[in-house]
């Protein structure tokens, strides 16, 4: 029963081993993080990559040397060796864990091949009198070309995968020993596992720092992307309520005309008292349900408490909103374009704080620049523009405020609220220019 256990955790562990180490599909070292600006800043991004093709080239050079100095391997099997040793550190560059088993291979190839032809005492000990054997299982060459392809390896998978690929090297050594017996060598096992650990930690730990870094990235952008949404709801939300109150205006009308009609016609008919008096209630229960609306909103905006009903803005307000402006510091100054004319409460309070808002942007992004606030009334609709002038000299803009930064999302809102357009931009001299079409009742 043991023995069958034994088999069946073999076989486990070699499925695993099989699953985790056996893909084969392409995994790119990727860039390093940096700027994608000009090419003489850019290179910067691909240094890794040029850094491990030197680095190959200097341990195939050092590996034949080794081998054809140290150890008397023919010149044509150490130039094999070699290179298929570069061709390694290469391939780890895009295919990681094929890199490692061809790594793995060469690594057992090399050392049967050392052992086999022994050392080369007439140039060996001429060099190294104190060393009468050779390194062995592994050349240090050898040894530091596999460390890199760890290192490549460690970067790109999981610690899980990179644990195993460690495991297999460190047994690498331990069995060649004790399948080739005794000869005279010097033991590598030792200085090989300690490099290859501490390079497997290193690029274990480089990889979890890189994915905390994009983690953090991703984290950011959706914090971004959800404090955007949340700041366009809000202000969808206050849009809507000051349209609502300009409907709840409209239903009260309706339902105090509806309660005169009757007294302004001598004798009127019993049909004409029943139908103004279901026009007058469905008004007042309208306006009941907006009312109701309306306090929900505000409660939730006031952190329970409805604030107090005050009466909304227009146009005919301008003057105190400039003037507001011009005691601050502001250079403004106003003209109208056209016959002036009412609109509708929802254009007149659009037209209002959209005028507000540029006028606030100003203030805060161009202190002391020179605006220009314009007011065409046309047959199709109301055109508003608010341009300034670039800011003046030695004039430092003012910190950003709690909410600043999205004031053209809500003018947006606005005009698309009413079927208009907005557009807003840069002017050639450096100044800004907010300029929103608002269609008049029927123009939409």
């Amino acid at each position: 029963m043991p023995k069958v256990d034994a088999v069946t955790s073999a076989a486990r562990i070699g499925r695993a081993l099989r699953a985790d180490l056996g893909a084969t599909g392409p995994d790119p070292l990727p860039p390093f993080g940096g700027p994608r600006g000009p090419w003489a800043v850019r290179w910067v991004r691909w240094l890794p990559h040029g850094l491990v093709v030197l680095l190959a080239a200097a341990l195939a050079t050092y590996e034949f040397k080794e081998l054809t100095s140290r150890l008397g391997v023919s010149a044509a099997v150490a130039a094999v060796l070699a290179l298929a040793q570069a061709g390694c550190v290469l391939l780890a560059l895009r295919r990681p864990l094929n890199a490692f088993w061809l790594a793995l291979t060469l690594a057992l190839v090399t050392a049967v091949t050392a052992k086999s032809y022994g050392v080369d005492e007439t140039v060996f000990y001429a060099i190294w009198p104190w060393l009468r054997d050779g390194p062995w299982p592994w050349q240090v060459g050898g040894m530091l070309a596999h460390a890199l392809v760890l290192l490549l390896l460690a970067l790109r998978v999981r610690v899980r995968v990179a644990a195993e690929a460690l495991l297999l090297s460190l047994l690498l050594g331990p069995l060649l020993e004790a399948a080739t017996g005794d000869h005279p060598h010097v033991p590598t096992t030792a200085p090989a596992s300690l490099v290859f650990v501490v390079v497997v930690v290193v690029g274990v730990s480089l990889r979890g720092r890189r994915e905390a870094g994009a983690r953090l990235v991703a984290q950011e952008v959706l914090t971004a992307e959800e404090r955007a949404r949340r700041t366009l709801l809000e202000e969808r939300s206050r849009i809507a309520r000051e349209l609502h109150d300009v409907v709840a205006h409209h239903m009260s009308v309706i339902s105090i005309q509806a309660q005169v009609a009757p007294h302004l016609v001598p004798d009127p008919p019993e049909e004409l008292r029943e139908n103004l008096a279901g026009i007058r209630q469905n008004a007042l229960d309208a306006l009941t349900e907006l009312r109701r609306v309306l306090g929900v909103l505000r409660a939730e905006e006031q952190g329970g408490e409805a604030a107090p009903h005050a009466p909304l803005p227009t146009l005919g307000r301008l003057d105190a909103l400039l003037d507001n402006a011009r005691a601050a510091g502001l250079d403004v100054t106003c003209r109208i374009v056209g016959e002036q004319r009412a609109s509708t409460p929802g254009v007149e309070l659009s037209a209002y704080r959209i005028v507000q808002e540029a006028l606030s942007n100003v203030l805060r992004h161009a202190p002391g620049a020179a605006t220009r606030v314009e007011l065409a009334y046309t047959a199709p609709g109301l055109r508003v523009r608010v341009v300034n002038s670039a800011p003046r000299a030695g004039r430092r803009a003012r910190p950003a405020g709690p909410g600043a930064g999205h004031g053209l999302l809500g003018m947006r809102e606005r005009t698309a609220m009413l079927g208009g357009d907005l557009a807003a931009g840069p002017t050639p001299d450096g100044g800004f220019e907010v300029s929103a079409f608002l269609p008049t009742e029927g123009d939409a």
